[in-house]
């Protein structure tokens, strides 16, 4: 395709997309929040930061030719951003997102609809590990049990009482998971349903471990916006334009 393309970044895929248009000859910038200290940059141009608000997106938009809204299935508030800056500017938009995990036999989930419901849902437990990244935690935080908390970053507080954080990043094996998960005597897991390979190792191992998992169900997506799953599809999108 001809023209500038904006990618709304900070998941695998949007990287992945990336490559493939730089291979091309893409013209492309891929938009990075910014939240975590060293990220993993994609090739191509790079930015860095919020653009304050939809009208600041709408405003970023110039010149740029289709806007591909890949963040992570959990960033609502920038899904919504971009639907209404890409409507204001007659900007093609595409939403690439994977599907959502889907249970195996011997599994044991339990749909939440936000965090606090997965937090009242865990207030029983002795042991949880919560995997939900660090934004967000303070949902968490009246948890009298022990938590082990995983993120990149370390967290900000507030944090429940007794926490442990376990800082790194993944991909991690199952061999990894099952490790954490007994030495930390893991009781219950708690995850947002992010979907894909890259951190589905968790819910294999507490399924070995006959653990159950709290899931948090995503966000709903803006009405009207064409939805890729993968970046095969993302592509053809863009060469249709």
């Amino acid at each position: 395709m001809t023209g500038r393309v904006l990618v709304l970044g900070g998941t695998g895929e949007a990287r992945w997309l990336a490559e493939r248009l730089v291979a091309d000859g893409v013209d492309v910038t891929s938009s990075l929040a910014g939240r975590v200290a060293d990220p993993v940059l994609p090739p191509g141009a790079v930015r860095v930061g919020g653009f304050g608000g939809a009208e600041g997106l709408a405003a970023a938009l110039a010149g740029v030719a289709a806007l591909v809204d890949a963040t992570h299935p959990f960033a609502a508030t920038m899904t919504a951003h971009a639907a209404a800056a890409a409507a204001a500017t007659g900007t093609p938009l595409l939403r690439l997102q994977r599907p959502g995990w889907t249970p195996r036999p011997g599994d044991d989930w339990r749909w939440a609809d936000t965090l606090d419901d997965a937090a009242a849902a865990v207030a029983g437990f002795g042991s949880v590990f919560l995997t939900t990244g660090r934004q967000g935690l303070a949902a968490f935080a009246r948890l009298r049990g022990r938590c082990l908390v995983r993120s990149v970053d370390p967290p900000d507080p507030p944090l429940p009482e007794r926490t442990t954080v376990l800082l790194a990043r993944g991909p991690f094996t199952v061999a990894d998971e099952l490790a954490v998960l007994r030495e930390h005597a893991v009781e219950v897991v708690v995850a947002k349903d992010s979907g894909g390979p890259m951190t589905a190792a968790k819910l294999t191992a507490a399924r070995e471990l006959e653990l159950p998992v709290v899931l948090v169900r995503r966000p709903p997506l803006p009405p009207g916006v064409p939805v890729a799953a993968t970046v095969e599809e993302a592509l053809a999108w863009l060469r249709a334009r």
